[in-house]
């Protein structure tokens, strides 16, 4: 009993990236500050803010856990991660956007884990939603996460949040982000490593994803549909994916441009996207949102 006491327990690197986050960065940071875990790092990259994002870093100057670097141009945020990633000491490697925050546990649970499953290299787990509008909390996911070879549920559904991944650092040898994505980057990364490593989840909510205006999902609709079309043409004929069906991949992109389309008011746009083959029976609700507020269609 002694000696796993004794025992040195991985240092885990995390890594913050920000762009003009000041606002959010106290909550972020304490987050980690506070987590009943100790032996980490983290990494803080500054993607070139011009906001306060560095003077609110420097409050916690004292703390020598955390390390800050900002660039001196703006990158992709992938692009940023791969720089981000680079810094780190640590033998795990996690991620926490300065708009997010975790529960004190979140490190300890995941980090005990991995330590009893030696041959799993990435975890994740559910997490807890922050609506800022509607100050209302609700969970990620009612069912039960994903496990093992997970690479079609993840094509189907992607329900793998970046803030709650832990992953060895010995898997960036081998993969990395790609850094011409800024929206899908995660997604394009954790698909191509659940096709060779199983990726195993912990049902309980560790982490706080913060919903606001500034999300890029909904700021940037535009470049989302952009990213998820030039994965798909990229990735669907490719040898590695003989096996797996990109059908929800479709149906993903085309809901985008409902939601585009009656964001703008296009009616003609709308009904000819919702026809379209194969028919998403579930984007027929935008039909009936047509005629409400464009507000309200944003938080579909």
């Amino acid at each position: 009993m002694q000696k796993n006491k004794n025992k040195k327990l991985p240092l885990v690197s995390i890594i913050l990236n920000c762009y003009n986050s000041a606002k959010f960065l106290k909550k972020s940071i304490s987050s980690v500050i506070f987590q009943n875990y100790k032996n980490w790092e983290l990494i803080i990259f500054d993607n070139c803010s011009n906001d306060n994002t560095k003077s609110e870093i420097l409050k916690f100057k004292k703390n020598k856990k955390i390390k800050y670097f900002r660039s001196k141009k703006l990158y992709s945020l992938y692009n940023a991660r791969n720089l981000a990633i680079e810094k780190t000491k640590g033998s795990l490697i996690t991620f926490l956007d300065a708009d997010d925050w975790w529960l004190k546990n979140r490190l300890k649970k995941q980090v005990e884990f991995l330590e009893q499953n030696k041959q799993c290299n990435i975890i994740y787990s559910n997490l807890y939603l922050f609506n800022e509008k509607k100050n209302k909390i609700s969970l990620f996911s009612k069912k039960k996460l994903y496990n093992g070879k997970i690479t079609q549920l993840l094509l189907d559904n992607f329900k793998m949040p970046i803030l709650t991944t832990m992953i060895r650092k010995k898997i960036f040898s081998e993969y990395s982000f790609d850094k011409t994505y800024n929206i899908i980057g995660d997604f394009d990364l954790f698909v191509r490593i659940s096709l060779k490593e199983e990726i195993f989840s912990i049902q309980d909510p560790l982490a706080f994803y913060r919903i606001h205006d500034s999300n890029m999902t909904t700021k940037k609709i535009d470049l989302n549909i952009f990213e998820l079309e030039k994965w798909f043409l990229k990735n669907r004929n490719k040898k590695k994916f003989n096996n797996y069906n990109f059908l929800n991949i479709k149906k993903i992109i085309q809901t985008l441009k409902v939601k585009k389309f009656c964001i703008s008011g296009n009616i003609l746009k709308v009904f000819l996207e919702v026809f379209k083959r194969p028919v998403n029976l579930s984007n027929l609700k935008y039909i009936f949102f047509l005629i409400l507020p464009k507000n309200l269609i944003n938080r579909l």
